[in-house]
């Protein structure tokens, strides 16, 4: 990795594209300083040390704006619409024909999809700013009193603009580094988000060690080891693959022969990558951020009452039923999201088309077949991997309740790392198109 960046910035060209990449990410890190004016940040700060724990929504929310949305600043909301955006783009490409004859219409067609994206990610980045508004004001109490109703108002727009605002900027510098930079820029900006956070988790692990040095020493050195081989576990995953052999069959057109050639069909183990995480995430963190707007009784008189506590106990981030049920749903939506992006019937028929086949698998359906049997084992594979990595920083805030800090540490590291390796795999793509010698050479 190290010798593949060293080598990029020798070339005059790719040097210019990661400097313009690194002085996106560095406004993209001073916006998340700059303050939304009308609002107190201590008391955010100080609701959101309370309130934003527990693997909740807002936890995750404030990770992956690395941290601003804690201190409310102008990327409170960072690329959290725009993921959104493309999550219900994706998931409606493969349920509406409009969409998905747009997909198929190539460049054209996807640049056509990507404005219905920014779109929507708008509308988004619209209502949860509307929304985080009314959090600030009903639930924090943050917002200042302008004392009448008429500069109630005018106080309530300026903020949701500056949410909006600095979400659409966010989106703007993401597409700046896809043009200009080395590209994947949505993801590289959720890339130094994330970064970001790093050194509030190990500024945590370094207090406790400080405070119970002979408990606390050996114990962060034991999680340091893990994240290691956490990641050395990662990057094992995403470059393991599955290889199916195909075979095309002779032909002879004339005085020549095309065909004979044996290939073969990649399936990545992880090609659903952190999605599922997400989408899991999002469905167990309900429970949680409903007790943000319905704390639970104290004492609970009636039954609903008594029920409703019980449902909340239950997923309670330090609840093995939430574990177990996470990892069932993670597991749930890889296989879903995979069913969306794989179709065994339509390789068939472009092997059908192309001569090509299974070596000892006849062509049609018996060859969709063997191919959906490969992906459903390959699938559960990848699910499981995903589901361990998300669940194991659970299981450490299990068994310490002050290492609650680390509860995204799974998810968040499978980001980084996976981003990372995509980068590398950019730049690697860069060098070979400079260094590849023409036909004319």
């Amino acid at each position: 990795m190290f010798k593949t960046l060293r080598d990029a910035w020798s070339i005059a060209e790719i040097r210019k594209k990661l400097l313009y990449t690194l002085l996106m990410l560095l406004i993209f890190r001073l916006g998340s300083a700059v303050v939304v004016p009308f609002l107190d940040v201590s008391t955010v700060n100080t609701w959101m040390e309370t309130n934003a724990t527990g693997g909740n929504f807002l936890e995750y929310l404030d990770i992956i704006t690395g941290g601003a949305l804690k201190q409310a600043t102008v990327f409170s909301l960072s690329i959290t619409p725009y993921i959104n955006a493309s999550i219900i783009m994706q998931l409606l490409t493969y349920a509406l024909p409009p969409l998905e004859r747009l997909r198929d219409e190539g460049e054209e067609g996807q640049k056509k999809l990507n404005k219905i994206t920014a779109a929507v990610a708008l509308a988004l980045a619209a209502l949860m700013s509307v929304a985080y508004y009314l959090t600030l004001k009903n639930q924090m109490g943050a917002v200042v009193d302008g004392g009448s109703k008429l500069a109630n108002v005018f106080i309530a727009c300026v903020i949701v603009a500056s949410f909006i605002a600095g979400t659409s900027i966010v989106v703007w510098m993401g597409n700046r580094i896809n043009d200009k930079g080395i590209g994947n820029g949505i993801s590289m900006l959720l890339f130094a988000g994330i970064l970001a956070r790093f050194p509030v988790m190990a500024g945590t692990l370094t207090e406790l060690t400080k405070e119970n040095p002979q408990r606390y020493f050996f114990e962060s050195l034991g999680i340091l080891v893990l994240f290691i081989a956490m990641i050395a576990f990662i990057v094992f995953m995403n470059a393991s693959e599955r290889r199916i052999p195909i075979q095309y069959a002779k032909r002879v057109v004339g005085r020549k022969q095309y065909g004979g050639q044996s290939t073969h069909i990649p399936i990545k183990i992880c090609m659903s990558g952190v999605m599922p995480i997400i989408f899991a995430m999002s469905f167990m963190s309900l429970p949680s951020t409903i007790v943000l707007f319905r704390p639970i009784y104290d004492d609970p008189q009636t039954w609903g009452q008594s029920f409703y506590n019980g449902f909340i106990n239950f997923f309670n981030m330090s609840s093995w039923g939430y574990a177990a049920i996470y990892f069932i749903l993670i597991i749930a939506f890889n296989y879903f999201y995979v069913a969306m992006q794989y179709n065994p019937i339509e390789i068939a028929n472009n092997l059908r088309q192309s001569n090509g086949g299974i070596p000892g698998i006849r062509p049609g359906k018996p060859t969709s077949d063997y191919i959906q049997r490969v992906l459903s084992k390959i699938t559960f594979v990848g699910a499981f991997f995903l589901g361990i990595i998300a669940i194991f920083p659970i299981i450490l805030t299990k068994i310490d309740q002050n290492l609650d800090s680390l509860a995204m540490g799974g998810t968040t590291v499978l980001i980084v790392v996976s981003v990372a390796l995509e980068t590398v795999r950019t730049l690697e793509s860069e060098m070979m198109m400079r260094h590849h010698r023409g036909f004319l050479e």
